[in-house]
C-alpha cells in the first residue's frame, strides 16, 4: 500500500509549512549577489573570495531595492566601477561605503536618482579623479575620500575648497601625486588659472505689476571659462533665455501673481565650484477674495475668509449694506499669512438674533478691489418656536427691551442705511408705549373713583335726624 494517505490532515500542513519556510530563506539567498548578504533595508559585501566585480544589483522578485538605505562594500579588490544605471534603484539609500577595494571610476550621474544620499564614504582606493558634478545636487553630511591616490590638477581643486568651507573641525589627511609621483597635501595644493568663478546679476527693480514683462541680465566670469545657467524653481510665468559664453540675459513675459516672492538666480559653474546671485521677484495685483463661508462655532463665532492681494489689501465689512464698525466684541482677526495670502475671519463674540444678516467682505489696494457675501443666522428669536413655524417671518418682530449683545457696530455716516436697531424710533415701539400710558391713565381714573366712592359712603352715615 502507498505511504502517501499518511501525510494527510495536519502532518501534511507541517509539511508545506516547513517547505516555505526553507524557501523563505533560499529565496533571499539566491536574490543576494554572491559574496554579499543582504537583509529589508541593507546590502552588505565583505568577502574578499570570490568577492564581486560589479556594483550589486538585486535579482527581479526579491526585496524592494527601494527599501535599502545602507551598502557597505568592503575588500572587493576587482571592483573598479560604478556605472551610471548602478545604483539608481537604490532611491532611498542614505550611506553608500566602499572602501580598502579597487574603486577606480564613478560615472558623473552615477547617483543622480539618490536625492536621499547622505553619507558617502570611498576610502583607500584607487580614485586618481572626482568631479564635483557626481554630488552637485546632494545635501551631504560627509565625504570621506582619504587613501586614494588622486593626481594633482585642477579637477580635484573642489575637493580642497570643500574641505576648506567645511565648519566641521574635523578635516581629512587629502593628498595628491604631482608630477614627480610625490604626495602633496591637498591643503598646499596651488593650480595655476584654476579658481571658483563669479556671477553678477544686472536687475532692475523687480517690483511689477501682474501681466508685465522683465528681463535680466547676466555676467559670470572665471579660470576655467564657466558655464552660465539660471536657475528659476517652479517658476509659473512664461520665460526664456539667452546665453553666449560670459553673457546671458532671461526674459519672463506675462508675470503671474502665482510668481511673488520666488527667487531667480543666475548661477556661474566650472571645474572648481559654483557661484550664484539671486533676486526676488515681487509681484504686485489686485485682491481676490478666494474663500468666504458661513460662520462656524469654536470659542468664538467666526466668518471664515481668504484673501489674496500685494500690497496688502485693506479689509472692510458691512452688514446688511452698512458699513460695519468693529470692537472688542466683532473684529477682524488675521490667523495665517503666506507671503501675499492672508487667511482669517470675522469674530463675533456671543452674537444674538439681533446680528443675523448678510455680511459682505470688501478687499481693496491700489490695483483694484474684490467683494464677497454670505448670509449668517446665529440664533432664532427668542419666544418663538421655529418647529411649529418653520416660515415665521423673522424681519416682523424686533426685540424693543434691549440693542444687540455686541452693541452698535454701524455707521451712519454717508448716507448708509443703519443696522442699529435701538437706535431708532420703530413705529412697533410707539404703539407698545401707547398702551403703556393708556393702561396707566386708566388704572389712574378706577383709583380715583375708588377713592370717591369711599367718601361718599363716610358722608351717608355719618348724617343726624333732625
Amino acid at each position: 500500500m502507498s505511504p502517501w494517505p499518511r501525510w494527510h490532515g495536519p502532518a501534511m500542513a507541517r509539511l508545506w509549512g516547513f517547505c516555505w519556510l526553507v524557501m523563505g530563506f533560499w529565496r533571499p539567498s539566491l536574490a543576494c549577489p554572491m559574496s554579499c548578504k543582504c537583509s529589508a533595508s541593507r546590502i552588505w559585501c565583505t568577502e574578499p573570495s570570490p568577492g564581486i566585480v560589479a556594483f550589486p544589483r538585486l535579482e527581479p522578485n526579491s526585496v524592494d531595492p527601494e527599501n535599502i538605505t545602507e551598502i557597505f562594500i568592503a575588500n572587493q579588490k576587482r571592483l573598479e566601477i560604478i556605472n551610471e544605471d548602478d545604483v539608481e534603484a537604490y532611491v532611498g539609500l542614505k550611506n553608500l561605503t566602499i572602501v580598502d577595494s579597487g574603486l577606480k571610476f564613478v560615472a558623473y550621474k552615477a547617483f543622480l536618482k539618490n536625492s536621499n544620499l547622505q553619507h558617502v564614504n570611498f576610502t583607500r582606493n584607487k580614485l586618481t579623479s572626482l568631479s564635483r558634478k557626481h554630488f552637485r545636487h546632494l545635501d551631504l553630511s560627509e565625504l570621506i575620500l582619504a587613501g586614494n591616490p588622486f593626481t594633482c590638477s585642477c579637477d580635484i581643486m573642489w575637493i580642497k575648497t570643500l574641505q576648506e568651507t567645511k565648519s566641521s573641525p574635523d578635516t581629512q589627511d587629502l593628498y595628491c601625486l604631482n608630477e614627480s609621483s610625490k604626495n602633496t597635501p591637498l591643503a598646499n595644493l596651488q593650480i595655476p588659472n584654476c579658481g571658483l568663478p563669479s556671477a553678477r546679476l544686472a536687475a532692475p527693480n523687480l517690483t511689477v505689476e501682474e501681466g508685465n514683462s522683465v528681463t535680466l541680465s547676466c555676467s559670470v566670469a572665471g579660470d576655467p571659462l564657466p558655464t552660465l545657467y539660471w536657475d528659476v524653481g517652479n517658476l509659473v510665468s512664461k520665460h526664456m533665455n539667452e546665453t553666449s559664453h560670459t553673457q546671458g540675459s532671461l526674459r519672463i513675459t506675462n508675470i503671474s501673481s502665482d510668481d511673488s516672492g520666488k527667487q531667480i538666480s543666475c548661477v556661474a559653474e566650472n571645474l572648481v565650484g559654483e557661484d550664484q546671485d539671486s533676486v526676488n521677484l515681487t509681484v504686485h495685483f489686485a485682491p481676490t477674495i478666494t474663500f468666504l463661508e458661513s460662520p462656524t462655532s469654536d470659542h468664538h463665532w467666526c466668518i471664515p475668509f481668504t484673501v489674496r492681494g500685494n500690497p496688502k489689501p485693506a479689509l472692510q465689512w458691512f452688514y446688511n449694506g452698512a458699513i460695519l464698525n468693529e470692537s472688542k466684541y466683532i473684529c477682524t482677526k488675521i490667523h495665517v499669512t503666506n507671503h501675499t495670502e492672508y487667511h482669517g475671519c470675522l469674530q463675533l463674540d456671543n452674537p444674538t438674533h439681533m446680528n443675523n444678516g448678510d455680511y459682505t467682505l470688501m478687499a481693496k489696494n491700489e490695483y483694484g478691489k474684490d467683494e464677497r457675501q454670505i448670509s449668517a443666522h446665529f440664533m432664532g428669536r427668542p419666544g418663538i418656536d421655529y418647529e411649529t413655524n418653520p416660515n415665521y417671518p423673522e424681519d416682523l418682530y424686533e426685540d424693543w427691551t434691549a440693542a444687540t449683545d455686541i452693541g452698535d457696530t454701524t455707521n451712519k455716516s454717508n448716507d448708509i442705511p443703519s443696522t442699529d436697531v435701538a437706535g431708532e424710533t420703530n413705529p412697533e415701539h410707539l404703539s407698545v408705549y401707547a398702551v403703556v400710558v393708556i393702561a396707566s391713565v386708566v388704572g389712574f381714573c378706577l383709583l380715583v373713583m375708588l377713592l370717591l366712592l369711599k367718601l361718599a359712603r363716610h358722608s351717608k352715615f355719618g348724617m343726624k335726624a333732625c
